[in-house]
């Protein structure tokens, strides 16, 4: 098993937040917002006759920078449509270079995502930019694209991440409500949407992708944010979109680790590197206070570990060693 992952693997998606390329004022304000991905959009958010418009926008918020370390994203329309190709072509070519991923929408099979690729490649040749650079979010939006997600999942090594889009979803299974995610009427136990997260985490796992949960649509609900949030976080999901600026310290707090938790990962990965080595005795099994850890162990606190430094977060107890 190979532990150290890319710096790409690595990156905070806990809040992402979507942002109309089609609203310049709200463009500059999402480069000031606590967001760990700001996603400008071309789709379900900008009408039809806008998106030309809506495109230059996105390319000139692009390039005038302000961003920090957000991760800058731009979500095109889907392939069924006649906009996609030129959305791609525009915002690549008039800003690649401040773009980290393009998020493809309404994906429902493999080949769409690959038809990205080769575009995205032939942009990169063209104007310089390193190749494969640019990276894929793919949003599963349908029952055809839930079924063939972990295909999509290995289309490219551009992919970066798996999306759950519940609206666009629940519409194609033609489920009973009309309030994105909260649970359809008549649905008294359990949860109605664990098969889907979990058919998503499970491709985005496998092969070493990152899995978003979709959007609240009850913005004014942070409570209600906070708890269908609390049902992906605590499944393993990597972040949440946001819709709005009070959604986004929600998803931070939800889906990065608990400090204690954090320090607690941090010092099992040190203890059990100690006593695993000749120093430490080569022991595979040991006690840490009140608990046995173990390489199954190492491995738990690795997730923690990477999730927390992602977050930032910083140590506030350090384990050493005993005495001799």
């Amino acid at each position: 098993m190979v532990d150290k992952v890319t710096d790409k693997a690595l990156r905070s998606r806990r809040s992402c937040l979507a942002t109309p390329g089609s609203n310049p004022r709200f463009l500059t304000k999402a480069k000031g917002l606590d967001a760990d991905q700001v996603f400008l959009d071309l789709e379900d958010s900008v009408a039809p006759l806008a998106k030309p418009d809506a495109r230059k926008n996105i390319v000139a918020a692009l390039n005038e920078g302000g961003w920090g370390t957000k991760l800058r994203v731009v979500r095109v329309n889907d392939w069924t449509t006649e906009w996609t190709y030129a959305d791609v072509i525009e915002v690549v070519g008039g800003a690649g270079a401040n773009l980290d991923c393009i998020m493809l929408p309404k994906v429902q099979t493999a080949e769409q995502v690959v038809a990205l690729d080769l575009l995205l490649t032939q942009l990169e040749k063209v104007h310089g930019y390193e190749p494969g650079r640019i990276g894929i979010e793919a949003q599963i939006e349908n029952a055809l694209g839930l079924t063939n997600v972990n295909a999509i999942a290995t289309a490219s090594p551009r992919v970066e991440t798996i999306i759950f889009g519940p609206a666009d979803f629940m519409a194609s299974i033609n489920m009973k409500s009309l309030v994105v995610g909260e649970q359809p009427p008549g649905y008294d136990v359990g949860d109605a949407y664990h098969y889907i997260l979990m058919q998503i985490l499970m491709a985005a796992r496998a092969h070493g992708k990152q899995a978003i949960d979709g959007p609240y649509l009850q913005i004014k609900d942070v409570d209600g944010f906070r708890r269908v949030a609390g049902r992906s976080a605590a499944l393993g999901f990597d972040g949440k979109w946001v819709l709005h600026p009070d959604q986004i310290a929600a998803a931070n707090e939800v889906y990065s680790p608990r400090q204690e938790d954090y320090d607690h990962a941090e010092n099992i990965l040190d203890a059990y590197e100690h006593y695993t080595s000749a120093a430490g005795g080569a022991r595979g099994a040991v006690m840490l206070g009140d608990e046995m850890i173990d390489e199954a162990s190492r491995k738990m606190a690795l997730v923690i570990s990477a999730k927390g430094r992602a977050a930032g977060l910083e140590r506030s107890d350090v384990w050493q060693p005993p005495a001799d």
